[in-house]
C-alpha cells in the first residue's frame, strides 16, 4: 500500500481525489513515485482488489487493446461498481479472474461462460474467514496481496486475516479528518476492544530515492492485554 507520512490513502476525501492522479503533479512528491509501482509490479500473482477501488482508478474504460498478464485478480464487488466493460477488462487482462459478490445481478454472471472466470457468490454477506478458507481448499491460493480501500483493510485486520505489511510512506502530510486513512472502519470506543489492535514487528526498513521509504512488518493476530 501507498501512505502519507500521516497515514493516508487519498488525497482527498471524495472520489474525485486520487493518490495515482494527484501524487505526481505534487513537486517534492512526484519525482519519487515510480518506485511505488516499481514494488507493486513484485507482489504476489494473485491480487485481492475491491471494485469500487478500480472503479476509481479507470478499471470501466474500455481497454480494446488490453494484453494478458500472468496475474490473477480477486475482486471483491457488491454494489457493483464494476460494469460490463470493466468486468470484460478483467477477463482479457488476467490469468484466472474471481468476483466475489452477494450482489445475484452482478454483470460478471453474463460471462459465466469465459474459461478463466469463477464467481463466489455469498447469498448475504460475504464470510471473509469463508472465503479465504475456500480460495486456499478449492484453488489453491496460499498467498495474495491485498489491494483494497480502508474499510475492508479493517474488516481483515479485525477478523486476524492479514500476516504481513508492505507499506511505501510518500513523504506528504495530507490531514482531513474524512481522508481515508490505511485503516478504516468503526472506531474503538472502550478500553475492552483493545483486542481489536493488532502490534507489528518490523521485519524491513529501505530508504528509497527522493525521501521516500519502504516498511516491512509482520503482523501479530493473536493480541495480548497486560494487566
Amino acid at each position: 500500500m501507498l501512505i502519507s507520512v500521516d497515514g493516508k490513502i487519498s488525497t482527498g476525501c471524495t472520489d474525485l481525489m486520487d493518490f495515482d492522479r494527484d501524487l505526481p503533479k505534487i513537486v517534492g512528491v512526484g519525482e519519487g513515485l515510480q518506485q511505488y509501482y516499481d514494488i507493486e509490479q513484485t507482489t504476489d500473482l494473485f491480487s485481492l482488489n475491491s471494485g469500487k477501488v478500480l472503479a476509481k482508478i479507470g478499471a470501466n474504460r474500455p481497454q480494446p487493446h488490453m494484453a494478458k498478464t500472468e496475474m490473477s485478480f480477486l475482486i471483491i464487488d457488491n454494489k457493483p461498481h464494476l460494469d460490463q466493460t470493466g468486468v470484460d477488462n478483467f477477463i482479457r487482462k488476467s490469468k484466472r479472474l474471481f468476483i466475489i459478490t452477494d450482489n445475484p445481478s452482478h454483470p460478471a454472471f453474463e460471462r459465466r461462460g469465459e474459461d478463466n472466470l469463477e464467481i463466489i457468490y455469498y447469498d448475504g454477506n460475504i464470510e471473509f474467514s469463508d472465503l479465504f478458507s475456500k480460495l486456499k481448499r478449492e484453488f489453491g491460493i496460499e498467498r495474495m496481496t491485498i489491494q483494497t480501500g480502508s474499510t475492508l483493510n479493517s474488516v481483515f485486520l479485525r477478523q486476524g486475516l492479514i500476516d504481513e505489511l508492505s507499506i511505501v510512506v510518500a513523504p506528504a502530510l495530507v490531514g482531513g479528518e474524512r481522508t481515508p486513512s490505511l485503516i478504516g472502519g468503526t472506531g474503538l470506543r472502550s478500553s475492552r476492544e483493545l483486542q481489536h489492535i493488532k502490534a507489528l514487528i518490523l521485519t524491513g526498513v529501505t530508504q528509497l530515492d527522493e525521501s521516500y521509504l519502504h516498511l516491512r512488518y509482520k503482523v501479530i493476530n493473536e493480541t495480548t492485554i497486560s494487566d
